[in-house]
C-alpha cells in the first residue's frame, strides 16, 4: 500500500506517465550519466530513472516514504537512498563518505513550492557566489508562473530580478506544462517543467555583489525609469543606456539579462574612475529579500 501524501510537506505525486516520460528526455540521460533526484515521493519518476544511468542518489526528507523506496529500489546496487533535507545536505562531504558511488552530474526533481527560490540557490549558487560543482543539467518541475519567470525574455510583465539572476547562471528552457489534474493530491495551480542547463557568464559581471545588488533594486520599482530607480546620477547612467541601444526612460524589465551585466561593469568602472569622488553614489543601503525573490 503506498504512503499517504502530507500535506505539511507539501507533497504532490506526479502521476501522468507521459509528463513522467517528457522529464526524463528532457535530462538526455546517457549511461554514464550519475542523477541527483530529489523529492522522490513514492518512486514514480525513480523507476523511470534507475535503469538509464549508473548511479541514482536519491534525497527525501519523509522518514515514512524513505522505507517505502527503501523496500521497492534498495535491491538496486547503484541507488543510493538518503534521509536528508535537501536545503542543508552537505552533497561533497557525503560524497567523500562514499568515494565509489558516481558524483551525480544532473538534476530530475518534482520539488515542493515553497523551497523552489532556496533550491535553485542550493544548485545553482548566485552571481556573487556560484556552485563551485556545476550540474550539467537540471530539469525540474516547479509552479508555472515561476517557469515563466525562469524563462521569460526582456519586455515581459514577469521578466524580473529572478530572470535576470538565473538566466545569467543558466540557459533556461520550457520543457512542458503540467496541469494540477496530473497530481495526486490535485494543486490548486498548475506547474510547468524547465530545463536549467548551467553555464559559463558571458559576459561576466565585473563586480558580482554589486551586480545582483543593481539588478534588485532596478525591479523593486517596477513603474520607475531605471533613471530613477537606481542609485546612481542619471547623468552617469543615461549614455550608458545610449551606448547598449536604450532610451533614457527605459524601464528594468526591458534590458536584457545580457545587457544588464554590460549595463553594471560599464556603471563599475566609471564609478571606480570618478574615486574618491563618490557624489554619484546614493548612500542609501540596498535592501535585498535574499539571493532569490520570495514566491
Amino acid at each position: 500500500m503506498n504512503p499517504r501524501p502530507r500535506k505539511s510537506l507539501a507533497q504532490y505525486w506526479l502521476k501522468r506517465e507521459d509528463i513522467l516520460q517528457k522529464i526524463v528526455q528532457a535530462a538526455e540521460l546517457k549511461a554514464t550519466d550519475s542523477v541527483l533526484e530529489i523529492g522522490p515521493g513514492t518512486g514514480n519518476l525513480t523507476r523511470y530513472l534507475l535503469p538509464q544511468v549508473q548511479g541514482l542518489l536519491a534525497v527525501e526528507l519523509d522518514q515514512k516514504l524513505v522505507s517505502f523506496l527503501h523496500k521497492k529500489y534498495g535491491h538496486y546496487p547503484h541507488f543510493w537512498l538518503m534521509q536528508k533535507d535537501i536545503l542543508t545536505l552537505d552533497l561533497p562531504a557525503e560524497l567523500r563518505q562514499n568515494p565509489t558511488f558516481p558524483p551525480p552530474n544532473k538534476v530530475v526533481a518534482n520539488i515542493p513550492y515553497h523551497i523552489t527560490g532556496p533550491l535553485l540557490r542550493y544548485l545553482l549558487g548566485s552571481p556573487s557566489h556560484p556552485w563551485p560543482w556545476p550540474f550539467a543539467r537540471v530539469v525540474l518541475l516547479v509552479q508555472k508562473e515561476v517557469a515563466q519567470r525562469l524563462t521569460a525574455g526582456p519586455g515581459s510583465k514577469i521578466f524580473g530580478a529572478l530572470s535576470v539572476r538565473i538566466q545569467y547562471l543558466a540557459h533556461c528552457t520550457w520543457v512542458c506544462d503540467v496541469p494540477a489534474s496530473a497530481f495526486h493530491p490535485r494543486p490548486q495551480v498548475d506547474s510547468a517543467v524547465v530545463c536549467l542547463t548551467p553555464r559559463t557568464p558571458d559576459p561576466v559581471a565585473r563586480e558580482p555583489r554589486r551586480f545582483e545588488q543593481w539588478v534588485q533594486q532596478g525591479f523593486r520599482q517596477r513603474r520607475k525609469m531605471l533613471r530613477n530607480a537606481l542609485p546612481v546620477a542619471p547623468e552617469l547612467l543615461t549614455p550608458i543606456l545610449t551606448q547598449l541601444g536604450y532610451p533614457a526612460t527605459v524601464r528594468a524589465e526591458a534590458i536584457s539579462a545580457g545587457d544588464w551585466v554590460r549595463l553594471c561593469n560599464e556603471l563599475s568602472v566609471r564609478l571606480c574612475e570618478q574615486l574618491p569622488d563618490k557624489s554619484q553614489i546614493n548612500d542609501a543601503k540596498v535592501q535585498t529579500e535574499g539571493e532569490f525573490e520570495v514566491f
